[in-house]
């Protein structure tokens, strides 16, 4: 979610020097020695080849900041599950980016296996499909030599943030770009609020309280002539087995920017409660439909996460840090209490994090958020196993585990049959807290 923010008193100017430094905070771990080989773009030439994988509306939108943010930027090669989600959003965004948009019906790749002919064809890969995958097409990119743009989550499972925890840190020796989809960090009336909190300006941080609240998110309706495999890919964020549900999918942008205000610190560990309400029919998967999670740092802070995909209730989004002289609400940029501020300005961090990227990759100086992105992901599928559990769990506990939702990754295929199946009434079964085990 982008906020527009207007200033109120007491944006002082001797915050100049941090925000001049924030893009360099943003990047996380810019590395500054030998620049990257030219052999990364296309033929040596100016041009950089762009990929997407996956052709969701959030892929298209990346794809969109990627060519803004670069005019040598070419979109090459996309691919999907579907072959007409490919072809309508390459008909899409051609109108947008006329001249940047070269994709022709041979690079257009359906199924499981496209990406891999995306990663070959690219010198920059998007990753913003199911969130099952992001973890192996991340590292399979970062194998090839490809820098990586990788929507959140990154992850849905013990072994696939580890996995992503792995690719990172190839990126790193292999001097490749991979940036988050976590965007908060690249806001820069963010990054002054939690830069503000750490200088005290309300004082020392008691409870943490966020909250992800809205309807349904992307319902679609089953296409007559799909195959249950196709039905489940088409609708996703509804499906355990390619989403990971609603902890680590959406509330885990709250709960990095928790992380990030405790000083990148993990909780020690956590409880949650979930489960499914009303929304019960076929068209709603197998995930639940509210979830209520309190995390324990090591400090004795506690944050409370809520996050709920219901109809006809209260929605809203919020990070609030509540201390011992005030409160922050960081989305909107506000601190109450002995002291009082405001942020000025305006930033896009959907666009921000692609101008970076694409300015660490022109530059020679890689930009690597691992040390933020598996981490802060974790922390939402330890939320999200509590919840399916009813357990309490530990941080310790859950990077012990490999636990991983089947089947693997690279073992899906386009013939398979899907891991879960409707019952006699036409719902999916869903975990049952104090029976279903996980870890």
């Amino acid at each position: 979610m982008t906020h527009s923010n207007e200033s109120g008193k007491g944006a002082g100017t001797t915050r100049r020097d941090f925000l001049k430094a924030s893009t360099v905070a943003a990047s996380a771990a810019v590395s500054g020695a030998l620049g990257i080989s030219r052999s990364v773009f296309a033929a040596g030439s100016d041009i950089i080849r762009v990929g997407m994988i996956g052709c969701g509306g959030r892929n298209a939108g990346a794809a969109a900041q990627a060519l803004t943010a670069d005019s040598g930027a070419r979109l090459v090669a996309m691919c999907d599950i579907f072959v007409d989600r490919v072809k309508g959003k390459r008909a899409i965004l051609k109108e947008q980016k006329p001249d940047q948009v070269i994709v022709d019906d041979d690079h257009c790749f359906a199924g499981f296996d496209g990406y891999k002919h995306v990663i070959e064809s690219s010198d920059v890969v998007l990753i913003a499909n199911a969130a099952k995958f992001h973890p192996l097409h991340s590292m399979t990119a970062i194998r090839a030599g490809k820098h990586v743009f990788v929507e959140k989550p990154h992850g849905i499972d013990p072994a696939g943030v580890k996995l992503m925890q792995q690719a990172a840190d190839l990126a790193k020796q292999k001097r490749l770009c991979i940036v988050s989809g976590l965007h908060s960090r690249y806001h820069e009336g963010y990054a002054e609020t939690v830069q503000r909190i750490y200088d005290g300006a309300i004082g020392d941080v008691v409870a943490i309280e966020e909250n992800f609240l809205r309807a349904p998110y992307v319902i679609i309706n089953r296409k007559p002539g799909l195959s249950e495999l196709q039905w489940q890919c088409s609708t996703q964020y509804h499906f355990r087995w390619l989403s990971g549900d609603d902890v680590p999918q959406s509330l885990v942008h709250n709960l990095d920017r928790s992380s990030w205000v405790m000083h990148n610190k993990v909780p020690v560990k956590c409880h949650g409660l979930g489960g499914r309400s009303s929304m019960t029919e076929p068209i709603y998967g197998d995930v639940f439909d509210h979830h209520s999670v309190i995390y324990e740092f090591e400090s004795g802070v506690r944050l409370y996460a809520f996050c709920r995909t219901t109809t006809g209730c209260h929605n809203g989004s919020s990070s609030v840090v509540l201390g011992s002289k005030g409160k922050a609400d960081i989305t909107r940029c506000r601190i109450w209490g002995e002291t009082n501020w405001r942020w000025q300005g305006r930033c896009n961090p959907y666009q921000r994090e692609h101008d970076i990227l694409f300015a660490a990759i022109r530059s020679g100086n890689p930009v690597n958020n691992g040390d933020y992105m598996a981490r802060s992901t974790m922390v939402g599928v330890m939320g999200q196993i509590s919840c399916y559990t009813g357990k309490e769990v530990k941080w310790e506990q859950i990077n012990k585990s490999d636990f991983y939702y089947p089947p693997r990754p690279e073992d899906c295929r386009d013939d398979m049959d899907p891991p879960v199946k409707a019952g006699a009434h036409g719902s999916y079964p869903v975990p049952k807290p104090g029976f279903t085990k996980m870890i």
